[in-house]
């Protein structure tokens, strides 16, 4: 491992654009918000608000959106230089209204972020990292970046680099092909040394609905240590030993927004601290109190409106 506390993220850094007009699909919807999005970007900056040091590897396009992209996390302190300008590709962009039912009505516009190229790295600073994390929101659906997600994974496990995993699975952007993000989410926790999944995830990656049994055939992909978000029930912990849930925090959730971005983001800032990463393997203590801080982070998150802005600072959080 590195001797440095550096966690570098790879994935989408994208626009959202949230109808915020009440119930209505978007084909009616007339009034939209734009705010900066992408699961990795939100771990990054989750990991910069607290005051880690966090790097994000991505593309955007060379257009006004890609510009306040780069401008919104780096008013986080998260470092963008590693996030690339495509000069014919415009920004990933998506849509997104909340209907009545509790339904999303869904468009995703995909842009420069499915062309993030391995000549395009700064390979030297990436592989510096003392955490390297993926979160697939979008970086597995296709694309040079995809090649380029799996090549990176593969140089982590060769250097040392810790390697954390969250499939952020999205049914909008995998709908016909569910199958496809199986096999590519089951290649990943092959090499992972965390991986992050919500309930449902876990069920539709292992097909069990039982979350002993599913955690246990992910761990037999070769992932070393499991989480599982429960929602209010907390958080199932695993190192393929010992298995534990810790307890959610109580709060009035206003947005659920980002969340589970915050809670990787907790997570992955107090893995980067800790001195010798190899040993917090077998460590469930220190395991459950990584996780019993990152569900406060996650559940802090869901007392304010919107993603970034959202994520506390240590000093909200109130635990060292």
């Amino acid at each position: 491992m590195t001797g440095n506390n550096l966690v570098v993220c790879v994935g989408e850094l994208l626009i959202d654009f949230f109808c915020v007009d009440i119930d209505v699909d978007l084909k009616a919807g007339s009034n939209f918000v734009k705010r900066a999005g992408g699961a990795p970007a939100n771990v990054t900056a989750a990991i910069a608000k607290l005051g880690g040091n966090a790097a994000l590897v991505g593309k955007v396009g060379k257009d006004p959106f890609g510009t306040f992209l780069i401008e919104v996390m780096k008013e986080v302190n998260v470092d963008t230089t590693m996030v690339i300008k495509d000069q014919q590709i415009k920004t990933t962009m998506a849509f997104v209204s909340l209907q009545a039912n509790g339904e999303r009505d869904f468009v995703f516009n995909r842009g420069a972020d499915e062309q993030l190229n391995m000549d395009e790295l700064n390979l030297e600073k990436v592989i510096a990292a003392k955490v390297l994390h993926f979160g697939s929101a979008t970086a597995m659906l296709g694309g040079t970046a995809l090649t380029t997600y799996f090549k990176l994974m593969e140089i982590a496990k060769e250097k040392g680099i810790f390697l954390s995993f969250d499939p952020n699975f999205r049914g909008n952007l995998w709908e016909g092909k569910e199958k496809e993000f199986v096999l590519l989410a089951k290649q990943a926790i092959s090499k992972a040394d965390l991986v992050k999944v919500s309930e449902e995830e876990l069920k539709r990656i292992s097909g069990l609905n039982d979350v002993k049994a599913g955690v246990l055939s992910l761990h037999q992909l070769g992932a070393k240590i499991i989480t599982v978000t429960l929602g209010e029930r907390g958080t199932f912990v695993s190192n393929g030993n010992v298995q534990s849930t810790v307890s959610s925090i109580p709060v009035k959730s206003i947005d659920s927004t980002g969340a589970g971005d915050a809670f990787i983001g907790a997570l992955l800032y107090k893995i980067s601290n800790e001195e010798n990463i190899s040993l917090l393997l077998n460590d469930c203590r220190r395991q459950k109190e990584m996780v019993s801080f990152a569900n406060k982070v996650g559940a802090l998150t869901c007392t304010k409106i919107g993603a970034i802005s959202a994520l506390p600072t240590l000093d909200e959080v109130g635990i060292k």
